[in-house]
């Protein structure tokens, strides 16, 4: 018979999971949840205006860049499509001070509000990744000046503040509901918590099936992660189902958060994706591959999809990446997420056209087959 602590714990996980899951019903999201990673670290990229253009062909009506380039601020004015900009890392040490954040959002931010749709900023990337623990000390009073001056400026209510992560921040993700952050990363990761539910703004995960694949072949199941038919798991403690290791990396994510006492924070998903091509000991990036993941994804989305934990909320996720970014350093397949080549030549076709015009379950229309499979320079 368990003991009186034992029966506490369980209950106690019972209340999280029940709070968690129940609070997605009776909020389903729009159908406009798909974005994309638009990097310019390439050569002889496509011009501002010119990527607009591929967006537009391809229908999506949501972008993240990471900076805040004025030539790209610029094009994007007056268009459909929603940006989310980003605080480089090195910028993180001056803008805790609450003049430099309002100076840095009067120059970068108001000046091309509301004509260019920024509904975003993301301060800093992957910060809990890196070992430097100063950078870490500096993120949540950037955040908390950067809102502030928002606010000074009456944009707060139409821009969000946030700062995307890797999977990294987890101890444990599997089963999901182990879901848990590093004791390290706790003491700042409860200030940003804290600071997202006092604006009302979501939590940003970088999650990369691929790279759980690459590290386990032997027992991660290819199918599983490729959103492809296949049996999938069942979490021992919630009983839900999964049928692919994004949602499931997603509801980690959910109840890591939970476990440190907030339950109404969304998150959204601020890259995934495959790489189309790697070196030998990159198993499993190849332009198949690729092309299934994003394929499948994509029809997800079609099907405005939440996660098991959550179904009523649809999953927002920002595909990575719009182009091979062939400047970037590292492994091969960092230079191969893209879905373009940097003149704009399609990698590959994720082929969703006529998915798109046919499905029933959908108004919308996500299309990354343009009628011509290259863009003129």
């Amino acid at each position: 018979m368990a003991d009186f602590s034992s029966r506490m714990a369980v209950s106690h996980f019972f209340i999280i999971f029940s709070l968690i899951y129940f609070s997605g019903f009776g909020f389903l999201r729009g159908i406009t949840a798909l974005g994309i990673n638009y990097g310019q670290v390439g050569d002889n990229l496509l011009s501002p205006q010119k990527v607009l253009h591929l967006l537009s062909s391809l229908r999506l009506t949501k972008a993240r860049i990471y900076d805040t380039n004025p030539q790209i601020l610029t094009s994007f004015a007056n268009s459909n499509i929603e940006l989310i900009v980003t605080v480089e890392n090195e910028m993180l040490a001056q803008l805790i001070y609450p003049q430099q954040a309002l100076q840095w959002v009067s120059t970068h931010i108001k000046p091309y509000f509301p004509a260019t749709r920024i509904t975003g900023i993301a301060v800093g990337n992957e910060i809990f990744t890196g070992d430097d623990t100063t950078l870490m000390a500096y993120l949540v009073p950037a955040m908390v000046s950067i809102h502030g001056a928002l606010v000074q400026l009456g944009l707060d209510s139409h821009i969000q503040v946030s700062t995307p992560s890797s999977l990294a921040v987890l101890a444990e993700s599997y089963p999901p509901s182990a879901g848990s952050f590093k004791s390290e990363v706790y003491a700042t990761m409860s200030q940003v918590l804290k600071f997202l539910a006092s604006t009302k703004s979501p939590f940003w995960i970088n999650a990369y099936p691929y790279f759980a694949y690459k590290d386990d072949p032997e027992r991660i199941s290819l199918d599983y992660v490729l959103f492809n038919p296949n049996s999938g798991m069942v979490d021992p403690y919630t009983k839900l189902h999964y049928d692919n290791m994004l949602y499931a990396q997603v509801d980690a994510v959910i109840f890591a958060i939970a476990r440190m006492g907030y339950d109404g924070i969304e998150v959204r998903v601020s890259e995934t994706g495959w790489p189309s091509k790697g070196d030998l000991n990159e198993v499993g990036a190849t332009i198949e591959n690729a092309a299934v993941y994003n394929r499948n994804l994509l029809r997800r989305q079609l099907q405005k999809e939440g996660t098991p934990l959550r179904p009523n909320i649809r999953v927002e996720v920002y595909l990575f990446a719009l182009f091979n970014e062939d400047l970037k350093p590292g492994p091969t397949s960092e230079r191969n997420y893209g879905l373009y080549q940097p003149d704009g030549t399609m990698c590959y076709n994720v082929g969703l056209s006529t998915l798109s015009s046919t499905s029933s379950t959908s108004t919308t229309s996500i299309s990354l087959t343009s009628s011509a499979t290259k863009v003129k320079p």
